[in-house]
């Protein structure tokens, strides 16, 4: 008798279902049973339509665990008519012929007779309650997982788990790598209990070795099951008195990664219900530890890289010590292209190297130690800053034009500093590189604006003018990266704001005031929730990479024991160079004046300063040929305080008094210093002339006290 004989005569009808091409395959008796037309071919659509939406959301379900599971799934659904009513209820049994959801589907389908007098087929309201129940703690689960990053996180988060109706007394993750079976994590055993299992063969007859050999669940509802399939496995485990074990496979982008053991105190007989909560928290499970797996490879291979390209700063530079710091804060793989470097010249001087390649992925941190190594080979060839820079702006547009045809084109800013140690000398060549900030012996902290030019790679041949600064005793420089100053939606005004008042408040004279603490202090106050703005415009939280360079020239020690000296108090000074070329910067110089007399008392005598400078130094520019040196200092005690300003420049030709107009735009300036001025005068010198004023905070102190 043929099969399809056997089952007509027991009124069984016969389905296949291939889900990739969406075919549905009845026989007549399948037909019958659904109430579909036996001369129309059946689509998925129509199919679908028969059964209660309710019971066809849960039949999808079934489906895919049997698929998962290579075993045999079953369900009871209800048969509607086309206005929804309920025909029937007929039981489908289904199996997977190729092991895959997306692969053939074949069952029966067959009816199921109705409930006698007094008796119900409706679902209890206590299987409600408990899909609602599994529902919210598969969603609790996900969540929790989802947030874990690390495996020790994915493990703490499984050790938690509480299933609903059936929680787990004893839990457990097992690994395959290299021919073996390893145990990473496990839950509900005393110390020792778990080491017979910790480490074994693949080819061992234990169930979680062969879950991960076939990649197939194993459900051990009694111990005679257990006895009766592994029996050597089992003595070991029977003194742990649990009745029922599921080993399910961890399978991540369709590879067995591991087995997961829930073990039970209380007898489960694992119904479809509950296989298919286990099922599904494994598979969350084995995704959650994919990703861990994938963020600590990504942070191993940023964190070593990054550790590759840093060099380490030397320590024992005589008279200065440097401090420096690299923070990646980017997204991703967490390298960029932010760099520092210390190279030691042939001159027996240093230089010191701060830059940003432009973007935070793989390329930036490869252009990044490309660069870097062409910027050690031109500064250890004794070139120049300005030459240094100029090489490598054209070595970095030299890459540009290689590879994808320049389209994946990338720039650099950098700051390039040779260092006299002995003199404290700083030569600076900028290249669109945010400038140095200066922390005074006195505290005070100073922006120092330099010469620049583009950034690095942009034009080939570009020119880079230098800047000399002379690092007095006492005196600290800070260089960064636009990450340090930016960060937390901070700009430029607010950030170096930010860094000024960690900076200045800093007790760097005291023996706990080390560089290195003074770099870290300046990172915590960046990252910290404090730092950010939460609203307004600069809401915006980019987060950069961080790198900075510190480096202090240490004051000198007294020359013998014996009575404290007193030590005088250094003066605050600034010095800058205003190019006939470069009018723009005169703009920098004002901003320097107010920044040098941040504290002074009287508001008016600092507008009066500023004002006086921007007429000094505009007036070189226009009457003569060449550039304008400033130097500004501010010397004395609080209270008897003094500010000097000079201006010098290499014409010989000495202001006078004229006497402009009504309407005229200019002659006033000798006006001014005489209003203005405490003292003020011009000194002529054998090459130019040197133009200077004075304030006194005393003559602030005494215009108050006659207001008041």
């Amino acid at each position: 008798m043929r099969t399809e004989d056997v089952l007509a005569a027991l009124a069984t009808g016969l389905w296949t279902w291939d889900n990739a091409a969406g075919a549905v395959t009845l026989d007549a008796q399948a037909r019958r049973l659904l109430g579909l037309d036996e001369h129309v071919e059946p689509t998925e659509g129509a199919v679908r339509a028969r059964f209660h939406a309710v019971d066809w959301l849960e039949f999808r379900g079934v489906l895919a665990l049997s698929a998962a599971e290579g075993t045999l799934g079953e369900l009871r659904m209800r048969v509607v008519d086309d206005a929804g009513k309920a025909l029937r209820t007929v039981r489908l049994r289904t199996k997977s012929t190729h092991g895959a959801f997306d692969h053939l589907m074949v069952g029966t389908i067959e009816e199921v007779p109705e409930a006698l007098e007094g008796t119900s087929t409706a679902r209890l309201p206590v299987v409600a309650d408990w899909h609602r129940n599994r529902e919210a703690f598969l969603l609790d689960a996900g969540r929790a997982l989802a947030e874990a990053h690390s495996t020790v996180e994915v493990l703490r988060v499984a050790a938690r788990l509480s299933m609903p109706g059936f929680e787990p007394s004893g839990l457990a993750v097992f690994v395959g790598e290299a021919g073996r079976v390893k145990v990473i994590g496990h839950h509900g055993y005393s110390p020792g209990e778990a080491d017979p299992f910790l480490d074994q063969p693949l080819d061992a007859a234990y169930p979680a070795a062969e879950v991960i050999r076939t990649g197939r669940a194993i459900y051990l509802p009694q111990p005679d099951d257990y006895r009766r399939r592994f029996p050597e496995a089992y003595r070991q485990v029977a003194h742990f008195g649990r009745t029922s074990w599921a080993f399910l496979p961890l399978i991540n982008a369709g590879r067995t990664i591991g087995a997961w053991m829930a073990g039970f105190s209380v007898p489960v007989s694992f119904t479809p219900d509950e296989r298919s909560v286990l099922t599904t928290v494994a598979r969350m499970l084995a995704q959650a530890l994919g990703r861990a797996s994938v963020q600590e490879s990504e942070k191993e291979l940023s964190v070593g890289l990054q550790r590759s390209m840093m060099p380490t700063v030397q320590p024992d530079i005589p008279g200065m010590s440097v401090a420096a710091r690299y923070v990646p804060t980017g997204g991703g793989l967490e390298v960029g292209g932010d760099w520092y470097d210390m190279i030691p010249l042939p001159s027996g001087k240093i230089a010191l190297v701060i830059g940003d390649v432009q973007g935070h992925d793989v390329r930036a941190a490869g252009l990044m130690g490309q660069l870097r190594i062409a910027l050690r080979a031109y500064a250890s060839e004794g070139h120049h800053p300005d030459a240094v820079l100029s090489r490598a702006s054209r070595f970095l547009a030299g890459i540009n034009g290689e590879g994808d045809g320049g389209a994946d084109q990338r720039f650099a800013t950098c700051l390039y500093i040779e260092v006299c140690p002995t003199s404290g000398l700083l030569v600076i060549a900028r290249a669109g590189h945010p400038d140095p900030a200066i922390r005074l012996s006195d505290g005070t902290m100073l922006v120092r604006p330099t010469a620049g030019g583009l950034p690095l790679g942009i034009i080939p041949d570009t020119d880079y003018p230098t800047s000399r600064v002379v690092l007095e005793p006492g005196e600290t420089m800070l260089v960064c990266t636009d990450g340090l100053i930016e960060t937390g939606g901070h700009d430029l005004e607010t950030g170096w704001a930010r860094l000024r008042e960690i900076i200045e408040g800093y007790p760097l004279e005291r023996e706990d005031g080390s560089l290195e603490t003074l770099a870290d202090t300046l990172v915590q106050a960046v990252h910290g929730p404090p730092s950010h703005y939460t609203t307004g415009p600069l809401i915006d939280r980019r987060e950069d990479d961080i790198a900075l360079l510190l480096l202090r020239r240490e004051a000198p020690a007294p020359a013998a024991l014996g009575e404290p000296v007193p030590v005088p108090r250094p003066p605050r000074r600034t010095v800058l160079t205003i190019a006939q070329a470069e009018p723009e910067r005169i703009a920098e110089v004002r901003q320097q004046i107010r920044e040098l007399m941040h504290d002074w008392p009287d508001e008016d005598q600092t507008d009066s300063a500023v004002l006086m400078v921007s007429e000094m130094v505009t007036n070189v520019l226009v009457h003569t040929d060449g550039d304008a040196v400033l130097s500004a200092e501010i010397s004395g005690r609080p209270g008897g305080r003094r500010v000097r300003v000079d201006v010098a420049d290499a014409s010989d030709e000495l202001p006078h008094r004229r006497h402009p107009g009504e309407m005229a735009s200019s002659g006033r300036g000798l006006v001014l210093m005489e209003l203005l001025a405490g003292a003020w005068g011009v000194d002529p010198r054998g090459e130019g002339k040197n133009i200077w004023f004075e304030l006194y905070e005393t003559d602030s102190a005494v215009a108050l006290e006659a207001i008041t």
